[in-house]
């Protein structure tokens, strides 16, 4: 009677050495990636201090804001140019992501006008709501940008990131919504918050798919032009006052442009270009809780044990997304 052998397991093969370069180059852009959204998230988290230290009207610190972020991104972004440009003549061709065809300037100006209006119209927002009203509001850009995702980019959302998105916004929801919830009385104010946190949604969802395509430095140079030129317009239809600040005001000026939005949505911007929008949405979900933390110390306010709670909660939310 014949005898079966077994066949023996083969030796597992190693890796080909450029997949395994490969592998770790990803995995080092993502740590890159993931380490710039939390430096941006920090950095935003600084805004609602910086602003209300500032003491003017919102759209006037909007309009400052974006103005001295592109003052100072000038330089840097017209080096990036004369570098690119010395390069093209002497290699004697261009790279892709210095090719700014007409519709990714558009998509570009689009972003900058989904950011000049939601800086505008959630700081109006906040002349005929409460501050925690506009806030719980404003963050319903989380659920417009993965609709959004889901429906017009057809990508693909896992039931973990769905889970994870709805434990972190009902973490929000705790941190900013108490104040909401004794006082429930919705009006103008709050419609003008949400539709801010539409554009808010078009703005990450924009910046998502032009990113692929365009340098971060050069992205955020332009759409940071046509935020301030739009952020102009508005100002001046509203006839909003410029000038005659105190010195305490135009530092905090200073500082919530070049910190809140030259850092803070540098390195946003760079993220966007590694990770996808819906997940970069909700991990900015840190911004509140950043800056009730920020608030203790700057401020000298309090932190209840419900805004404790609501911040584990985020953080939850947070770590359930992003888990791999």
């Amino acid at each position: 009677m014949p005898t079966t052998t077994q066949p023996q397991a083969l030796p597992k093969a190693n890796p080909h050495p450029r997949t395994a370069a490969i592998r770790r180059r990803m995995q080092s852009t993502r740590v890159r990636a993931y380490a710039a959204l939390a430096l941006g998230a920090i950095c935003i988290g600084f805004s609602a201090i910086f602003t209300k230290w500032s003491g003017i009207p919102g759209p006037v610190s909007a309009f400052y804001r974006v103005l001295i972020a592109t003052a100072a991104l000038a330089i840097p972004y017209a080096w990036q140019v004369y570098r690119q440009r010395s390069r093209e003549r002497i290699l004697g061709i261009g790279t892709k992501r210095s090719k700014l065809t007409p519709a990714l300037l558009g998509m570009t100006a689009l972003a900058g006008f989904f950011f000049a209006a939601d800086l505008a119209s959630w700081n109006t927002s906040l002349q005929y709501t409460s501050a925690a009203n506009s806030t719980l509001m404003g963050n319903l850009s989380t659920i417009w940008v993965s609709l959004g995702a889901l429906f017009i980019f057809h990508e693909s959302l896992k039931r973990r990131f769905w889970t994870g998105m709805a434990i972190a916004v009902a973490g929000v929801v705790i941190v900013v919504g108490r104040d909401a919830f004794e006082h429930p009385h919705l009006g103008w104010g709050d419609l003008i918050a949400v539709g801010s946190s539409l554009f808010y949604a078009g703005y990450l969802l924009t910046t998502g798919r032009t990113r692929q395509q365009m340098g971060t430095l050069t992205f955020m140079w332009l759409n940071s032009v046509a935020a301030t030129i739009i952020l102009a317009i508005y100002v001046f239809v509203t006839n909003q006052t410029l000038t005659g600040f105190s010195a305490d005001t135009w530092w905090s000026l200073i500082a919530l442009g070049l910190i809140s939005h030259a850092l803070g949505w540098l390195s946003i911007n760079y993220s966007l270009g590694h990770l996808p929008a819906p997940l970069t949405a909700v991990t900015l979900l840190l911004q509140p809780v950043i800056t009730a933390l920020l608030a203790v110390p700057l401020l000298g306010e309090g932190l209840s044990v419900y805004q404790i709670a609501g911040g584990l909660l985020v953080l939850l939310g947070i770590y359930t997304v992003n888990r791999r």
